[in-house]
């Protein structure tokens, strides 16, 4: 099935036009599938922004304007490359520095007396410096979104991205640190060598199974805290999204059959979640089939585990085989995966969470029919699984409350305050998650985390001593 033209498709061009006017190069984008998606005129001319489907659509239609009589194409600017012209983000100062006093107080000699009070209690390095407020987002570039490993400069552009949701959603400093190794050895060392400068790690992007081990020695080591978001953040917004559909089903999570299509890092986060929240039966399937007690093939350390702790009734075969009566299919793989007569195969009521991207593992034209309620990763089809729900959030809340790691127990907060974002006289099929736009979301889930963190323990500092959203003491 196509994908529908995209702002990630988009492209301005600058235009001079004689008779006729606008009306025929609409018409002519139009007629190729493409979308204006904005027109401005001034004495100069015309500049359109147009959304494609992917870059060969955007060089067809500029194409075609160009051979449109009285059109003159000027000058064709690709919009997401213009995005990132020089990088998303910047450092810049928080104070100024004018005079000499400035100067004194911001570097030497004033600064020698902060160096010592640190120095004398490394505590007030969170009072002091950026640490407070600063996490650093760590990639080795294996597992970049659908690209796969593309190593540490292309992986550049994500990290900076996820830097600027951190700091747009939840007004937390990141700074995107991409390593050029994959020995997770030497990923664990340089991770503990630079933690004195942050108050929490964001793993992102890095391949399965290493991610795992990874994570866990990082978790071990530092006393700050760690979190995968590929695996976490992926997680939180799922059962958020559960919770809500739930409602619409009338089931509950102890009852359901759970169908996971993918047993990576976002499959096995996924499932760890959604045991922690109270379901009893899931079932993982990868591309030998489903994963089960003394299965042999295509094992890993991980899957060892998911298979020592999933899948009760002991299920074997394919997924076609093992969704017959499922309530749930999460699909954390790869395209076509699952195909409308097995959809029709699952429980009356059936949900379906299809979040391969760009293409999922059912189309929801394809899947919508059979099912009640049908979400995907894309932000083009309602019930967008998008983890910029969760993230700003949760390391807002543990870092307003100087968590010492993120539990999980904390993340089931999380999932619980996106979800009662969406009010019961909204809730509807079509609507089971907010949008990320929305700006109760983040201060509602750094709450829910905050007191989720105390109540484990994890929280360093008091209610009473907390920082608020803004990041600053109360």
């Amino acid at each position: 099935m196509a994908i529908a033209p995209s702002a990630s498709y988009s492209v301005s061009v600058r235009l001079r036009l004689a008779a006729g006017g606008l009306t025929p190069v609409v018409t002519a984008v139009e007629a190729l599938g493409g979308v204006v998606a904005a027109t401005g005129t001034d004495d100069a001319g015309v500049t359109l922004t147009l959304n494609a489907r992917n870059p060969g659509h955007e060089h067809e239609i500029v194409a075609a304007l160009r051979a449109l009589p009285g059109v003159t194409v000027e000058a064709v600017t690709d919009c997401t490359f213009a995005m990132h012209d020089g990088g998303k983000i910047e450092v810049i100062s928080k104070l100024p520095l004018t005079t000499r006093a400035d100067l004194s107080m911001a570097y030497t000699p004033g600064v020698a007396r902060v160096c010592m009070a640190i120095h004398d209690d490394p505590r007030q390095a969170y009072n002091l410096t950026i640490k407070r407020n600063t996490v650093a987002v760590v990639s080795d570039g294996t597992a970049v979104l659908g690209l796969g490993d593309i190593g540490p400069e292309a992986a550049m552009p994500v990290m900076e991205g996820k830097a600027l949701l951190f700091k747009n959603f939840g007004n937390v400093d990141a700074f995107p640190v991409c390593l050029n190794t994959k020995d997770p050895e030497a990923i664990i060392a340089i991770v503990q060598a630079l933690a004195p400068t942050f108050g929490g790690i964001n793993l992102e992007d890095i391949s399965a199974p290493r991610c795992f081990a990874i994570e866990d020695r990082l978790k071990e080591l530092l006393d700050i805290p760690v979190f995968h978001d590929d695996q976490h953040g992926t997680a939180v917004v799922v059962l958020a999204a559960l919770l809500n559909a739930l409602k619409l089903v009338d089931k509950r999570l102890a009852d359901l059959k759970v169908v996971v299509s993918g047993v990576g890092a976002a499959g096995v986060a996924c499932s760890k979640i959604l045991m922690a929240a109270g379901v009893r039966n899931i079932i993982g399937v990868d591309t030998r089939g489903a994963i089960y007690a003394g299965r042999t093939e295509n094992m890993n350390v991980m899957k060892e585990w998911y298979a020592a702790h999933t899948n009760p009734d002991g299920l074997r075969g394919s997924l076609a085989e093992v969704i017959a009566g499922a309530d749930l299919f999460l699909g954390v793989s790869g395209p076509g995966t699952l195909h409308a007569e097995e959809v029709q195969r699952m429980a009356p009521r059936a949900i379906v969470f299809a979040m391969a991207n760009p293409i999922p593992e059912i189309m929801p034209e394809e899947a919508g029919p059979y099912v009640a309620v049908m979400a995907t990763g894309r932000s083009d089809y309602p019930n967008q699984i998008n983890n910029v729900l969760a993230f700003p959030g949760i390391f807002r809340g543990a870092l307003d409350c100087r968590a010492s790691a993120i539990t999980e127990h904390m993340k089931v907060a999380a999932a619980e305050a996106i979800a009662s974002m969406v009010a019961p006289e909204e809730l509807s099929p079509d609507y089971i998650i907010p949008s990320p736009f929305n700006p109760c979301v983040a201060p509602a889930v750094a709450a829910a985390v905050q007191a989720a963190a105390r109540a484990d323990g994890v929280a360093r500092l008091t209610e009473d001593d907390s920082v608020g959203f803004d990041g600053l003491t109360r």
